[in-house]
C-alpha cells in the first residue's frame, strides 16, 4: 500500500506537513486524513485513552466535554479541537480531547498515532465521513438534527471495550500492538474493574436509597 501516488503526501523540505494556509483551520489534506483516522476509530480508542470507570464521569453532555466524534476549530465539545490561538505554522496541530490521567500514556499515545496513520494510509476524508468540521456546541438543542448524525463516544467503560473488540485491526499494523496484549488488557478491565463494580453497591447508592 504505497503512498507514492499521492503528491500531496510528499516531504516539503522541512515544512510542517500538517500546515496549509489555504485550507480550513490552516490544516493540510494530510492533517485531515490523520483527523479522519482518529475520529473513525475514536470509539475504540476510548478504551485505551479513558480506561477507568471514573473516566466516564467527565464525558457527559453539558460540561464542555467531548461526547461526539467530530472536529472543529476552538470547540471544546468536539472530540478533536484545533486551537484558535496557534498562529505559528510550525505549531499548527489538533487535540484529541477525550483522554484523562488514568490512561497509560504509552498505550494511549501509540493507539492515537496508529489511528491517525490508518487514516492517512486509507486517504480518509473527515468531511466526506460526516465528522466535521462543525463549529457549534453539539449539546445546543438548535443543532440536534446535525448532532444526532455524529457518532457518539462510549458512555461507559464496558461500551468502550465492546467498541475495541469490534475495531482493533488498525492497532495490529506493524506489530505495534498484539492480539495477546489487547486480550489481556480487555480481560483485566472487564473482570477486575467493570464486573467488580457492577457486583458491588456504590457509596452514592447507599446515600440515595438508604439515606446513610
Amino acid at each position: 500500500r504505497s503512498l507514492a501516488p499521492r503528491p500531496w503526501l510528499q516531504p516539503k523540505e522541512g515544512e510542517h506537513l500538517f500546515y496549509d494556509a489555504s485550507r480550513y483551520a490552516e490544516l493540510s489534506r494530510l492533517a485531515f486524513s490523520y483527523i479522519a483516522g482518529v475520529l473513525s476509530h475514536s470509539r475504540a480508542l476510548v478504551a485505551l485513552t479513558n480506561p477507568s470507570t471514573n473516566s466516564f464521569k467527565r464525558l457527559i453532555p453539558g460540561f464542555e466535554a467531548p461526547v461526539k466524534a467530530f472536529f472543529s476549530l476552538g470547540n471544546r465539545t468536539a472530540a478533536i479541537r484545533i486551537p484558535k490561538y496557534i498562529t505559528n505554522p510550525a505549531e499548527k496541530r489538533m487535540e484529541f480531547r477525550t483522554p484523562d490521567a488514568t490512561c497509560n500514556p504509552y498505550l494511549a499515545m501509540a493507539a492515537q498515532l496508529m489511528a491517525g496513520l490508518d487514516g492517512i494510509r486509507r486517504n480518509l476524508d473527515p468531511e466526506a465521513l460526516g465528522l466535521g468540521p462543525f463549529d457549534f456546541d453539539c449539546t445546543d438543542p438548535q443543532w440536534r438534527d446535525v448532532a444526532d448524525r455524529i457518532p457518539t463516544l462510549p458512555r461507559s467503560l464496558e461500551e468502550a471495550f465492546d467498541a475495541l473488540a469490534a475495531d482493533h485491526a488498525f492497532l495490529l499494523e506493524g506489530g505495534v500492538f498484539s492480539e495477546a496484549l489487547l486480550e489481556a488488557f480487555t480481560d483485566t478491565k472487564r473482570r477486575k474493574e467493570i464486573l467488580q463494580l457492577q457486583q458491588r453497591p456504590h457509596p452514592y447508592e447507599l446515600a440515595l436509597y438508604l439515606n446513610c
